[in-house]
């Protein structure tokens, strides 16, 4: 018999009052087991709708929906903490093997959390990003501003794995869990994942129209979320600069000396203007190792403040939910 595998959808909620019923109502129809395009089974086990204190009135969506739905659980917030915060509370309180987190607006279909299930099990990936086949519905000086984005984190981050990043993802459960347990405030999820999880696929949709409200960003709280991707992408601008540093000290040293030998050689007429060149160069070059240093420490400190863990223990993926998947290079 098939394992029926058990999916817990996580949706922050921020001004979702008049898109989140529909969403929700699209999700239960996936509490009832159903089968996936690749004969998977699986059944959505929770909602969890988490409250982050919008301006609207979700909270009063949110309860009337966990009256009319069982499965249905709110989270409720003390205060708003923002997207990446109120999905990782939502990681952390749910139970299932897997996670489905999407967004209120009603973009993301549901229909796709089937395929998205069967490319984790075909790639035996513990994380698969939706890749969206049409262009985002932001218009197109957003969508370019992303893209670029994302770009940048690319040459950022090890591995270059920005360009995944989407809110519609499938998580191995416990491996969501881990992350939540593990990630500092104001870390970006996605680069929080990347710590855990090397296993990533990706599954194409197609996006849908936002519902009819106003978005819950602007430019400068985008520009706000790009630079914190910056920060916690990792520390290659951190490198950068200890590398820097060694070079330009180097570099100071074998000018200093090749103006000492131009001086001794008669090539410098100006008196005193070598031995304060010299002086400028190898004092210089010593401030640049020095920051160069002091980079390098940083680095060990950002990644400790962000929670980067030095190791995560999980339970073997033999006897988990990716256990239906054969193995590479073996036939089922």
């Amino acid at each position: 018999m098939s394992l029926t595998h058990t999916v817990s959808v996580v949706i922050p909620v921020y001004r979702g009052a008049e898109t989140l019923p529909e969403v929700v109502s699209e999700v239960v129809d996936l509490a009832e087991p159903f089968v996936t395009p690749n004969g998977h089974q699986g059944r959505i086990t929770e909602i969890l709708l988490v409250h982050d204190h919008g301006p609207d009135t979700s909270d009063l969506a949110i309860r009337q929906l966990a009256a009319k739905y069982d499965i249905v659980r709110p989270i409720w917030l003390s205060r708003n903490f923002g997207q990446h915060a109120a999905t990782l509370a939502g990681l952390a309180s749910s139970g299932s093997d897997w996670i489905v987190t999407m967004d209120e607006d009603g973009q993301h279909d549901p229909a796709y959390i089937g395929p998205m299930l069967d490319t984790a099990l075909r790639e035996r990936a513990a994380l698969v990003y939706a890749r969206p086949t049409n262009a985002a519905p932001h218009g197109p000086l957003r969508n370019l501003t992303s893209r670029g984005s994302k770009v940048v984190i690319d040459r950022l981050m090890p591995g270059g794995s920005a360009r995944q990043f989407n809110s519609f993802r499938l998580i191995l459960g416990e491996y969501g869990r881990s992350v939540s347990a593990y990630a500092a405030n104001g870390v970006y999820l996605d680069v929080a994942l990347s710590w855990v999880i090397s296993d990533v696929a990706t599954c194409p949709v197609e996006l849908r129209e936002e519902g009819e409200r106003p978005s819950g960003y602007n430019y400068r709280s985008l520009m706000s979320h790009f630079w914190r991707m910056v920060l916690t992408g990792g520390t290659r601008l951190l490198r950068a600069v200890s590398i820097c540093g060694a070079l330009l000290a180097a570099s100071g040293i074998v000018l200093a000396v090749m103006l000492v030998v131009a001086r001794l050689a008669g090539g410098v007429p100006v008196q005193g203007w070598t031995s304060l060149m010299a002086a400028v160069l190898v004092c210089s070059g010593a401030i640049m190792l020095t920051l160069g240093v002091i980079a390098e420490y940083l680095g060990v400190s950002v990644n400790m403040a962000m929670g980067k863990p030095l190791y995560v223990i999980v339970s073997d993926p033999a006897n988990g939910p990716l256990r239906e998947s054969p193995l590479p290079g073996r036939p089922e």
